[in-house]
């Protein structure tokens, strides 16, 4: 009886989603308690889209419930690698801690980010030898594989800390990354995977109904992005590592392995290129905070932050499903030109949306002096 339920990948999918979503949703309350008891509200500043004093760290949750949601699925983990993975969770939260409590250096958080990494690429399945064929690579070697990894990884966990800018949004995309790899791994037949994705799901969903309520919100803070952004990265790796034997119940060219990848973090990796990009051409820090990501042009626009979390992550999971379908049917060359001219579609509409949105801005301003 106990081996039929174990074998049926659906019941325990949901069980781990069960379980992660009620450690998330009661441990949550306690984190709120604890902010508004000692003080540690985040406030609002001029590039706030909140306008009151509001609870955050909601990433403790998270910390709480990765363990024994490890442990509970640890017995489909064949990799033997649960133990890096928190070893790795450990040491992003401390980071995330640091710096919701008192604000880090980005080279401090990046000098820690790559210690996480190193627990994960200590273990043999995390490991990328070749690039089965992506613009006629192929193989590469050990050493270039490992910067490659951490490199990855780096751009992945801070392109998620960046979006996490508005209610809903974070939450709304990692549940629609972890959608996608949750089916990719289910199909594979790698359940510890699986299992992973559905739990961070749940995880995330949990956190949703409180990121969106109004009378007992919390912010992720970068306890909970970091946990998170490291999770799309672990997943991702495992992704990467993968031979092109194991994705024969996947239509996919091997070769497009990394433009898949682009795919199902389009709206990260995206806003990340996009505001790097404004500052560095105003002469600016890439890690200077300003008002130019994504979902501050569509709340400037009028949108409210539920509409522009729903359309980003919609918009994220569409081109992810075209792409992912044209990868079956074109090389890494045609894919990557593809890849580009959505990405130069997206800038050419933000750009425009920017544009509104300093009109409407300059109209205000005008309106407000004439009736003064």
């Amino acid at each position: 009886m106990l081996n039929d339920i174990k074998s049926n990948m659906e019941l325990m999918g949901g069980l781990a989603m069960l379980i992660s979503f009620l450690l998330v949703y009661f441990v949550i309350p306690k984190v709120i308690w604890i902010n508004q008891y000692r003080h540690l509200m985040d406030n609002p500043d001029y590039r706030s889209s909140h306008s009151r004093s509001t609870p955050t760290m909601a990433g403790f949750s998270f910390f709480i419930a990765l363990p024994i949601v490890i442990f509970f699925i640890s017995g489909w983990d064949v990799d033997n690698i649960n133990i890096n993975y928190i070893a790795s969770i450990v040491v992003v939260f401390a980071i995330g801690i640091k710096d919701d409590l008192a604000r880090s250096t980005p080279s401090a958080k990046i000098v820690g980010e790559i210690i996480a990494i190193l627990f994960v690429l200590n273990c043999d399945c995390i490991q990328i030898s070749s690039l089965e064929g992506f613009l006629g690579i192929y193989e590469i070697p050990s050493f270039f594989s490992n910067i490659l990894i951490i490199l990855t990884v780096l751009t992945i966990i801070n392109a998620y800390n960046l979006i996490d800018g508005i209610d809903g949004l974070a939450a709304s995309i990692g549940v629609t990354i972890f959608r996608i790899y949750a089916l990719v791994y289910y199909v594979l037949g790698l359940n510890f995977y699986f299992l992973l994705s559905i739990s961070l799901i749940g995880m995330l969903l949990a956190f949703l109904r409180y990121n969106i309520s109004n009378s007992d919100r919390i912010f992720m803070g970068d306890t909970g992005s970091l946990i998170i952004g490291f999770s799309i990265g672990f997943l991702t790796l495992k992704f990467l590592s993968m031979n092109p034997s194991q994705f024969n119940h996947f239509t996919f060219l091997p070769e497009n392995k990394i433009i898949i990848v682009a795919a199902i973090l389009c709206i990260p990796l995206f806003d990340t290129f996009r505001v790097f990009t404004i500052r560095l051409l105003n002469k600016k820090s890439p890690f200077d905070p300003d008002r130019n990501h994504m979902h501050h042009v569509l709340i400037d626009n009028g949108l409210s932050h539920f509409n522009a979390s729903i359309f980003l992550a919609i918009s994220n999971y569409v081109i992810a499903l075209i792409l992912i379908y044209g990868s079956s049917l074109f090389n890494s060359y045609i894919m990557l030109v593809v890849l580009i001219l959505v990405y130069a579609l997206f800038l050419l509409l933000f750009y425009k949306l920017k544009q509104i949105a300093l009109i409407k801005d300059r109209v205000n301003i005008g309106a407000t002096k004439e009736i003064n």
